[in-house]
C-alpha cells in the first residue's frame, strides 16, 4: 500500500462544532429534554463524535436500523455491522417529537452534544434478539435516530496521552511515513503468545502496529483495568520504537461475534489500520479464542463480501502453543513432529494467581505479571463478604459480631460489620417494611459490601434478607470482585421465638406489628448457600469456628 488506507466511507468525519455553535447549543439546551448517558451510551457517541464510526453523521434511523439488523448493511447498501442507535425511555419517547431536539449529557450533567430528532420508534426486541443474541423476554425500548452536533468528547482523566483520535492518529502514522498498519484491539493482558504473534504478523505484512487495548466504559467501576492498562505501558518498550505505537479505544468488548469482528474492522480502518488480528485474548471460560476458529465460522463465509467491501485485512490468531525445544512460541499447526508444546488456560493462570503459585517465565513477562498480581492478588490478600441471613432472633448479628471481632484480631485486612439494625438507623431510616423497602435495605448493604469487598476489605453483614432474588442480586454486586459467602442461620421459628427479648413475635401474633418476617411475610429459605448454622444446640464460638474453617478452607484465610 503506498499510502495510509482511506476512512471508511472516503472522508474523516468530525462532528464537534465550532465555539460559536457550541455557545448557541448551550444556550438553547436550557429549554431542550435531556438525557443523562451511561457509560456505552458515552463511548457510541465518542466514536460517532470522533469518526470511528464514519461514515455515520448520527444515530441510525429505523430503516437503517432494520436493514443492519437484517442484512448487515445499511438503507443504502453499505456494509455495517450493528445497529448505532439512541435508546430512551418510555416516558422520554411518549413526549418528544420528530423535529425536537435532545440535549445528550453525562452523569454529571455536562452536556456533550445535541442531537436532531427525525425518528422515534420502538425497539423489534425479538427480531434483536434473534439477529444480536439480545434476550428474548427483553423489555419494551425506545429508539431515536438524527443526526449530532457535538459540543465535546466525554470527558475522561485516565491516560490522556494514549486516547489519541482516528484524526490525531492518522497524523501521527502520516508523519512516521506508515503505510500498512496492524490493529490489535486487545481486552486481555499481552503475554508472550500474543507478542510472538503480534511480531511475526507484523513481519509478513510488512506493516506496523498499532496496539489499541478496548478501554471503553466506566474506569472507576472495574477493579482491574488500571493495571491492564500499565501492564501495556510496560510491555510496549518490547516492540519495535520505530514501527509500533500504544493506544487506547473508546470501544467496549462485546460478545466477539462475526458483527463484532466487522465493527471493529470499520472502527480501526477510521482509525488507519489496514488489518485486523482476531482472536488471541481469552474468552468467559478461560480458553483463548482463536482467530482461525472465528474466521472459519460458517457466519463468516456468509459475510465475504462485506469483509471485502470493509477493506481491512483479518489476521487470525492461531492456537499458540510454547515449543520447549526451541525456548519459543508457534503455531500448533506449525510443531514439529515429536516436540512438547506447552500451553496454560486462564482459568489456570487464575487459579495460580488466586493460590499464589508461580507462573512460568515463558507464560509471560516479569512486568506484566508484576500487574497481574496487583490485580489478581492471592485469595488470602482479597477483600470477601460474608453475608448472613435468616429470621429475627436466630442469632445473625450476634455471630456476625463475634465473627468481625475475631477477623480482626487474626487478619490484617480492614473489617466492617453491616448489621440489619445499625444500617436502618444510619443509612436507611426513612424505610419502612414493605417489600419495597427490605429490598432497597438489602440492596443498599450489599452496595456498600462491593465497594469494601472491591478494596480488599472485609464486610460482615447480617440483614434478615427474607428474598431470594434480592439476595441473588447481591450476590451478582460482590462475586466479580471477591469472594462471597452467604451464611444461612438456619434456627428454626419455634427457637427464635423462645429467645425473643423484644417480645416482636408477640407482637405480631396478636397483629401488632405488620409485615413480620416469618409470621405475616414469608421468609425464602437459601437455595445454596456456603454454609447453614443452626444455633439451636451450637454455641457462638463453635459458629464462628466453622465459618472460619470454611474461609481457611477456601484460601481466604491462612
Amino acid at each position: 500500500m503506498e499510502q495510509l488506507i482511506t476512512p471508511y466511507g472516503g472522508e474523516l468525519v468530525n462532528l464537534l462544532v465550532g465555539s460559536t455553535r457550541a455557545t448557541e447549543l448551550r444556550r438553547d439546551a436550557f429549554h431542550l429534554p435531556s438525557l443523562d448517558l451511561n457509560w456505552r451510551q458515552q463511548c457510541d457517541l465518542e466514536l460517532l463524535l470522533n469518526g470511528g464510526y464514519a461514515p455515520l453523521t448520527g444515530y441510525l434511523g429505523q430503516a437503517d436500523y432494520l436493514s443492519v439488523l437484517h442484512s448487515m448493511r445499511l438503507a443504502d447498501g453499505r456494509a455495517w455491522a450493528l445497529p448505532v442507535v439512541l435508546q430512551i425511555s418510555a416516558a422520554l419517547a411518549h413526549s418528544l417529537k420528530p423535529g425536537e431536539r435532545l440535549a445528550l449529557r453525562d452523569a454529571e450533567g455536562f452536556m456533550l452534544a445535541a442531537v436532531a430528532v427525525n425518528e422515534i420508534w420502538q425497539a423489534d426486541t425479538a427480531l434483536e434478539a434473534a439477529q444480536l443474541g439480545l434476550a428474548a423476554d427483553a423489555p419494551a425500548k425506545w429508539y431515536v435516530g438524527g443526526a449530532v452536533e457535538g459540543l465535546s468528547l466525554p470527558l475522561r482523566h485516565d491516560f490522556m496521552a494514549l486516547r489519541l483520535t482516528p484524526a490525531e492518529l492518522r497524523a501521527g502514522f502520516m508523519r512516521r511515513g506508515w503505510r500498512n498498519v496492524i490493529a490489535y484491539p486487545a481486552r486481555t493482558q499481552l503475554q508472550r503468545a500474543q507478542y510472538e504473534f503480534i511480531l511475526r504478523a507484523a513481519v509478513q505484512n510488512e506493516a506496523n502496529l498499532l496496539i489499541h487495548p478496548m478501554a471503553g466504559g466506566d474506569p472507576v467501576e472495574s477493579a482491574d483495568y488500571f493495571a491492564l492498562v500499565r501492564s501495556y505501558q510496560a510491555v510496549i518498550g518490547r516492540f519495535p520504537s520505530a514501527t509500533s505505537q500504544l493506544g487506547l479505544s473508546p470501544v467496549y468488548a462485546r460478545d466477539g461475534g462475526v458483527r463484532d469482528t466487522l465493527a471493529r474492522a470499520i472502527i480501526q480502518r477510521n482509525y488507519g489500520c489496514s488489518h485486523l488480528i482476531v482472536g488471541g485474548e481469552h474468552d468467559a471460560h478461560g480458553q483463548r479464542r482463536r482467530g482461525t476458529d472465528i474466521v472459519q465460522h460458517a457466519d463468516y463465509q456468509r459475510v465475504a463480501d462485506h469483509i471485502a467491501e470493509i477493506g481491512v485485512g483479518l489476521i487470525p490468531f492461531p492456537r499458540m502453543v510454547y515449543v520447549e525445544e526451541r525456548a519459543q512460541f508457534m503455531p500448533l499447526e506449525e510443531l514439529p513432529k515429536g516436540a512438547r508444546a506447552l500451553t496454560l488456560s486462564g482459568a489456570e493462570i487464575q487459579r495460580r494467581l488466586q493460590a499464589g503459585v508461580n507462573i512460568p517465565d515463558w507464560y509471560t513477562f516479569p512486568e506484566v505479571l508484576a500487574e497481574m498480581r496487583r490485580s489478581y492478588p492471592p485469595r488470602d490478600r482479597q477483600g470477601f463478604t460474608v453475608f448472613f441471613t435468616g429470621l429475627s432472633g436466630a442469632g445473625k448479628s450476634t455471630i456476625a459480631r463475634a465473627l468481625s471481632t475475631r477477623l480482626m484480631e487474626l487478619d490484617g485486612r480492614s473489617v466492617t460489620l453491616l448489621d440489619g439494625d445499625i444500617v436502618r438507623r444510619h443509612l436507611s431510616s426513612e424505610l419502612g417494611f414493605s417489600r419495597e423497602h427490605r429490598n432497597i435495605n438489602v440492596r443498599r448493604i450489599g452496595y456498600v459490601a462491593s465497594e469494601i469487598t472491591k478494596n480488599r476489605g472485609i464486610a460482615i453483614c447480617a440483614p434478615i434478607a427474607p428474598y431470594r432474588n434480592t439476595r441473588r442480586d447481591v450476590r451478582a454486586m460482590i462475586e466479580p470482585l471477591g469472594g462471597f459467602f452467604e451464611v444461612f442461620v438456619a434456627t428454626p421459628i419455634e427457637t427464635c421465638e423462645a429467645r425473643d427479648r423484644k417480645g416482636l413475635y408477640a407482637k405480631a401474633r396478636a397483629g401488632l406489628i405488620k409485615e413480620f418476617t416469618g409470621v405475616s411475610d414469608p421468609y425464602e429459605v437459601p437455595e445454596r448457600p456456603e454454609l447453614s448454622i443452626d444455633t439451636t444446640d451450637l454455641t457462638v464460638d463453635e459458629a464462628v469456628q466453622r465459618i472460619l474453617l470454611k474461609l481457611e478452607h477456601e484460601g481466604y484465610l491462612r
